[in-house]
């Protein structure tokens, strides 16, 4: 466990909570998690703190998927093959996030957020109703394997190496490649995603950068975060939580340019 007080900690579990929670109903929790660890740790190598976000956002994920998996319909094989090429992506961003800085994740992470934000606002029917339940429209074999290399192994990558966001990508890539309806493709999302934080995850814990018991403390509050997050999903959309999204999304950037301008 690192030296921080017990405010920073609280704060710390409080933040693993709520991102549980926003991953699972609309995506994008890393983007709440990491820049949480990064504020809350300033003296802690980046490596070090993308191992510990993969080990807290792994126990969420994997709740919500399994949530997701007794009420939504999934596309299991479907998912599996993309998740497989994903887990190979993300171990290999992993092992290139290695060597990142923090003075470079950080702006990196303010581009991705401010991006993530410019989407939701310009598409403000994003997640807020079904787009269709995807048996109209026919699905070629390129287009699964568009979905298992692009989607699996690029956002893969993407998630071993940075990871904010990855899974509100996921959707949006599930949905566009695939023609599956937001509220499957948010399911497929969750297994896919599962793949990708258990690959960067085992590089990670190779090479000896998570910060074990801290990420178990937070992973308790991440997946109960994540069990009410894929209930609400199923049962009361997410207007509000693209509101408090975008709310957490710019009070972060906000945070990281202070932080960034100052260093």
């Amino acid at each position: 466990m690192p030296d921080i007080t017990l405010t920073t900690l609280v704060l710390l579990c409080l933040a693993a909570a709520a991102a549980g929670w926003i991953d699972a109903v609309v995506g994008g929790g890393g983007l709440l998690l990491l820049p949480a660890l990064l504020l809350g740790l300033p003296n802690v190598p980046a490596a070090h703190v993308l191992g510990t976000n993969k080990a807290v956002a792994i126990v969420g994920t994997s709740g919500a998927a399994v949530t997701f998996l007794r009420k939504a319909p999934v596309r299991v094989g479907l998912a599996v093959r993309v998740g497989l090429m994903a887990l190979a992506g993300s171990m290999t961003g992993a092992f290139f996030a290695a060597g990142i800085s923090s003075d470079v994740l950080r702006p990196v992470i303010m581009v991705v957020l401010l991006g993530v934000a410019a989407f939701v606002l310009l598409r403000p029917s994003f997640g807020a109703s079904p787009a269709g339940d995807g048996t109209d429209r026919p699905v070629t074999r390129a287009r699964i394997v568009t979905a298992i290399v692009l989607v699996g192994g690029g956002i893969g990558f993407y998630d071993g190496l940075f990871g904010p966001g990855t899974g509100t990508f996921l959707v949006l890539a599930l949905s566009a490649v695939l023609h599956l309806d937001l509220v499957t493709a948010s399911a497929t999302a969750k297994i896919v995603n599962v793949c990708t934080n258990a690959g960067a995850l085992a590089m990670f814990a190779y090479q000896g950068t998570v910060l074990w018991q801290l990420a178990a403390v937070m992973a308790v509050f991440n997946l109960a975060g994540g069990m009410i997050g894929a209930r609400m999903a199923l049962s009361r959309g997410s207007g509000f939580v693209r509101a408090v999204l975008l709310t957490v999304v710019f009070s972060l950037v906000a945070k990281l340019g202070f932080d960034q301008w100052n260093a």
